[in-house]
């Protein structure tokens, strides 16, 4: 009662505003009618790999819709989902949370990722982990955005997160301005599992949370270091798959 009170005193005194448009919104994290219309929300038909969209569905062959790339470069992972298609419009609500301390869009973003993971809850995840960041990163942003988004998930499924299962060995460039092979590797060898869940994995439906998927190249790593560690399956979901050659 307490706290509900104190937050709508903060309200009164400092609007809640949309994340993507910042026009004034009932409650933190709510997106206006407006900001919906600039988001564009990832849907069958795609890749039962990297779910990357098609454009139209694929018949059904008794195998697997892959994509040219999936086809081409077979990942370390098991299969990845993502929200929204990383756009002009998705952008800068995305950058805004993920470098601009604009945390209280997890809000919005936790009932869209649930919504893409729908297939991952129904058939099982026993632990819940982020992308890590480097410690000197971590120092600098002040909070790693995939933690938070790992954090708000697994209180909504009930299932165990981790945030320090890996750990990020040493500093990486930013990867915005690298193509797809300088990111493999750019971050080639840059994780490991923390040395107290040694032995942890094996055996294990995990799943890793991130951002942005761009070519998968960090996913790919993390997921080739718990498969090794005796990971039974290793899924990816992310906010946002861009679907074309874009800087994140």
């Amino acid at each position: 009662m307490r706290f509900s009170y104190i937050q709508k005193l903060i309200d009164a005194i400092l609007p809640p505003r949309c994340p993507i448009t910042g026009d004034v919104v009932d409650s933190q994290g709510t997106v206006s009618a407006e900001g919906w219309k600039n988001l564009s929300f990832i849907t069958a038909p795609y890749c039962d790999s990297c779910g990357f969209p098609f454009e139209f569905a694929m018949a059904d062959m008794g195998y697997k819709n892959l994509c040219v790339g999936c086809i081409a470069a077979p990942q370390e992972y098991d299969c990845a989902r993502a929200s929204l298609v990383y756009n002009d419009q998705s952008r800068d609500f995305i950058l805004g949370f993920k470098h601009g301390d604009q945390t209280q869009s997890v809000v919005a973003m936790v009932p869209w990722m649930y919504q893409a993971g729908m297939e991952f809850w129904d058939n099982g995840v026993d632990l819940i982990i982020p992308v890590p960041l480097h410690r000197w990163r971590l120092l600098r942003r002040r909070y790693n955005q995939a933690a938070l988004m790992g954090r708000a998930i697994s209180k909504r499924v009930n299932i165990p997160f981790t945030p320090d299962y890996l750990v990020r060995t040493r500093s990486t460039p930013v990867q915005g301005h690298l193509n797809a092979s300088m990111r493999k590797k750019n971050v080639a060898s840059a994780f490991s599992l923390h040395p107290k869940y040694v032995g942890d994995a094996r055996g294990k439906n995990i799943l890793i949370v991130d951002d942005v998927y761009t070519t998968g190249s960090t996913v790919n790593e993390c997921a080739k270091v718990l498969k090794k560690a005796g990971a039974d399956k290793v899924n990816i979901l992310t906010l946002a798959k861009v679907v074309k050659a874009m800087r994140v």
